[in-house]
């Protein structure tokens, strides 16, 4: 069979090693020049944490998600164990309770905990909560490998590539172009991310740290070479490239509510993007004849990329297939 995926972001590049993996020949076309130049999973967190997420998200997001972190260390590598550290300022310690509430799969720390598994912020926060079983992978590093083992294995991405759905010649084409398949999917919206890469060496972590607020939660995401991922703000949005005040001093208030050597981190790049979202935040497989859509991933692009690309494959592959996120069936 063979199969044509249009976009490689996370989604298209997970439908696309999928697909390869159950024997069709795949071809992929990527509007971008280059892996995650057009795509907003260029500035995803990488946080595979199920339980974490279940504090907002719908119960698919959670019980789909635990399969993430497998997934991805079996086809692309890089994923880190160490699990989530949720923490408040004790100003905010209703908003830690009200977090507990809503989640499970965690072990309720106090300060001396917390020392032990961060030693940078021994003494700076006095209880939190420990998600053991979670993890995260940098993003850049995982769709990179994902598109490079993806070549080696015989599949044909084309960059500079944008494409009409209608022209493509495929026994089956995957529509994974995010917000810019609003114009077939119409009830798809923006949610406007903003992040920060700070880079500091006077302090290290293993594991991301949630450092809750009573407006928005924000995340610290430690990475390779001193650098740490602030994110993210969630707006909703289609507008993709302009950060606002507001939200730089919010995620630079965050950095610095964690630990004060933040003040003299180096800022190495700013990051917007939209992400793609449906009326209820969950992703959707729409079918229309040869068609499949896969989209609506909204916040958990590497958290339920796995789970939608193997309901993708079987849809694609099985006409009668019927996996648990397919939205219609609409010829």
């Amino acid at each position: 069979m063979k199969v044509t995926v249009v976009g490689a972001g996370v989604v298209g590049l997970a439908c696309a090693t999928e697909l390869l993996a159950c024997g069709a020949e795949v071809t992929v076309h990527e509007r971008g020049p280059r892996v995650g130049a057009e795509a907003c999973s260029w500035y995803a967190g990488g946080m595979l944490a199920p339980w974490c997420e279940g504090e907002s998200a719908e119960e698919p997001v959670i019980r789909l998600g635990q399969r993430a972190a497998d997934w991805w260390e079996h086809h692309a590598g890089g994923v880190d164990r160490n699990g989530t550290l949720v923490v408040a300022p004790s100003r905010d310690r209703s908003e830690l309770r009200r977090f507990g509430q809503r989640t499970s799969h965690f072990e309720e720390i106090d300060g001396e905990a917390i020392a032990g598994l961060e030693p940078d912020l021994a003494g700076r926060f006095s209880r939190g909560l420990f998600f053991a079983g979670e993890g995260h992978l940098d993003p850049r590093k995982a769709i990179t490998a994902l598109a490079e083992r993806l070549v080696s294995n015989g599949a044909v991405i084309h960059f500079d590539s944008a494409v009409e759905l209608v022209d493509l010649e495929a026994d089956i084409i995957l529509d994974c172009r995010g917000l810019a398949a609003r114009e077939v999917l119409p009830d798809l919206r923006g949610v406007k991310g903003e992040m920060l890469l700070l880079r500091s060496h006077e302090i290290r972590l293993s594991r991301p740290v949630r450092l809750l607020h009573p407006r928005i939660p924000l995340y610290i995401v430690p990475r390779a070479d001193g650098l740490f991922m602030v994110g993210a703000t969630m707006i909703e949005s289609g507008e993709r490239s302009r950060i606002s005040a507001r939200a730089m001093l919010e995620l630079l208030g965050a950095a610095y509510a964690l630990h004060p050597a933040f003040a003299e981190a180096e800022v190495v790049e700013i990051g917007t993007d939209a992400r793609p979202a449906f009326p209820d935040n969950l992703p959707r497989l729409t079918r229309r004849g040869r068609v499949i859509h896969v989209n609506g991933l909204y916040r958990h692009g590497f958290l339920l990329s796995p789970a939608m690309a193997q309901m993708a494959a079987e849809t694609a592959l099985n006409p009668q297939a019927t996996p648990e996120m397919l939205h219609d069936l609409a010829a």
